[in-house]
Formats: C-alpha cells, structure tokens, sequence
C-alpha cells in the first residue's frame, strides 16, 4: 500500500433501503404537491392548464427520478470501493483479494472502478454479462454525474426501477467482503 495510508471509512454510505425510502418520500410528496386537493395549487400554478401541470409533475418526478438513480449508483460505487479496500487490508488469499493487491500496491486508492470490474470477471464467477452491464450503467452515471450535455452511448435508457433492480440483483450476487 503507497505510503502505508489506509482510508477511514466514515459509515455515512447510503444503503439501498435507505435510498428506496427517500425516492418513495419525495414522489408521494411531488405527487400530492401537484394534486387539485393542494389547498397551495394555484399559488404556484396559477393559469396552467391540466395537461401543463401533468407536464411540470411528469418533469420534476423524471429528475427526482435521475437523482435518486445518481444515489443508488454512488452507493453501488461505495460497495465496489470498500470490498476493494477491505480485501486488500484483510489479506485474504483468494484470487481476487490477491489481484486487488496487486492493484493496491500499483495504484492505491486511485483504482478506477472499471479495473475492479475488470478484476471481478477476470477472477471470480460473476457472469461476465453482469459486469458488462455494470460498465454500461456506469457511463450512464457519467453522463448523470457530467451535466448530460452529450448523447450518451450506452445502448439502452436506464430509468429508476431499471436502476434499483440491478442494484438489487448486484447486492445479492456479489459477494461483498464486510
């Protein structure tokens, strides 16, 4: 490990329970914020018609949507990082905690997340068609993360459900050191 330096984790990482709940939260909130029976509905959209106000629903809950995407891949991310940090502090003698190691050694913490994809198909069972998606859910991260600017080449559209689903399947298959 350069210069023997350890990260401290500081157990502020969302779980996806945590994330799941928020996202439920503030889409009960929007929704009722933008019903006819918000007493404060025409303080805000006074002269909208219906299909305007399902219009201006429909844009805040697709943003709610995307950020909340943002949080469970960071959270995802955090996963990825800290199972690669605790195999390498811990020394257990695996395949894969050997070749993160090695990986340690040459590169630290600055690992990028697609070497650690890369370690994980090359030296466990993990399908590879997992990892694949992975690395493409992760560039559309990127381009959440980089202000969406460009079309994204990421082969399909991710929308919330899509997310918290691998999520989900991520969390079950892979077997995370704790």
């Amino acid at each position: 490990m350069p210069n023997g330096q350890r990260i401290t984790f500081s157990g502020e990482h969302l779980q996806l329970a945590q994330i799941n709940r928020y996202y439920s939260d503030v889409e009960a909130s929007v929704r009722n914020y933008f019903s006819v029976r918000n007493a404060r509905l025409t303080d805000r959209f006074v002269g909208y018609t219906p299909q305007a106000l399902a219009r201006e629903m429909a844009s805040v809950l697709e943003e709610h949507a995307r950020s909340t995407s943002m949080s469970i891949l960071a959270a995802l991310e955090a996963a990825f990082r800290m199972d690669f940090l605790l195999r390498c502090y811990k020394r257990r003698r695996d395949p894969l905690s050997r070749a993160f190691r090695e990986v340690h050694l040459e590169k630290g913490q600055r690992v990028s997340l697609m070497d650690i994809f890369s370690l994980w198909q090359l030296h466990s069972n993990v399908s590879p068609s997992v990892i694949a998606t992975l690395e493409r859910v992760f560039k559309y991260r990127h381009w959440l993360a980089h202000g969406r600017y460009w079309t994204p080449k990421i082969g399909r559209e991710y929308d919330y459900d899509d997310i918290y689903t691998l999520a989900e399947s991520i969390y079950d298959a892979f077997p995370f050191e704790a």
